[in-house]
């Protein structure tokens, strides 16, 4: 028996005693672990760049959107050249503007944890996050109201199907100048919503800025029975 022969069989003998079934063993759960961990991967970078599931926590969208409604949220429809639209209804940011710059949760377990939930449309993202719909864009005048209680954008009143039954359109009286930039932001639950109304007096007057936005909410994925488009940019204005 030549020396080469004999190392494969010590080879061998090595790969079929205990020490070797533990090493395979150890190899087959490391590629388990491996897929597991690329598999999990694939929901997180789509949320993180492309679509994240956006888990709705109050009444302040309500009819368009309900309480527990999971929405998808379109992160790509202002990164090419576009920008949030009159109507559009869009996730954003608030720190800075609906709520102060340095607050945070603090607790990176935690974060990471609300991160994987929200990645599959569990909870809401962050406490920071809100879902609201554009009435004004940078360089309009929003007032409330004319004479017939309508909201007027460069003087020309709204027309607002997508209104909570029974809502006027504002019991808070304002008159803004949006600066470049910004967006004005109201829900459609209008007795029910905290909004650019509630923060007039805040560095901004109440404008979000667009930087701060997150994405446009596109569709309504859960409950199945409330499939369906989200509805963006329907309401029109009156000559």
């Amino acid at each position: 028996m030549d020396g080469e022969t004999q190392r494969d069989e010590a080879e061998r003998d090595r790969s079929s005693g205990p020490d070797g079934q533990t090493r395979r063993g150890w190899s087959r759960s490391a590629r388990l672990c491996a897929v597991a961990a690329s598999l999990l991967s694939v929901p997180l970078l789509v949320s993180v760049f492309v679509v994240q599931p956006f888990l709705i926590p109050s009444a302040s969208m309500t009819p368009t959107l309900e309480v527990g409604d999971r929405i998808l949220v379109n992160k790509l429809a202002y990164r090419i050249g576009n920008s949030p639209g009159r109507g559009d209804v869009v996730v954003f940011d608030g720190r800075g503007s609906f709520r102060d710059e340095e607050e945070s949760d603090g607790n990176p377990v935690t974060g990471l944890l609300r991160e994987a939930g929200a990645a599959a449309g569990l909870v809401r993202p962050s406490e920071t996050d809100y879902v609201k719909r554009v009435v004004g864009v940078g360089g309009d005048r929003v007032r409330c109201c004319d004479e017939r209680g309508r909201i007027e954008v460069n003087g020309v009143p709204l027309d607002e199907g997508y209104l909570h039954d029974g809502d006027d359109p504002s019991a808070v009286p304002f008159d803004i100048e949006v600066p470049q930039g910004r967006l004005w932001v109201m829900g459609d639950h209008r007795s029910d919503s905290s909004d650019s109304r509630d923060h007039l007096g805040d560095a901004g007057g109440g404008t979000v800025p667009v930087e701060r936005v997150i994405g446009r909410a596109d569709r309504i994925a859960w409950p199945m029975e409330r499939w369906g488009a989200v509805r963006g940019r329907g309401g029109g204005a009156h000559e």
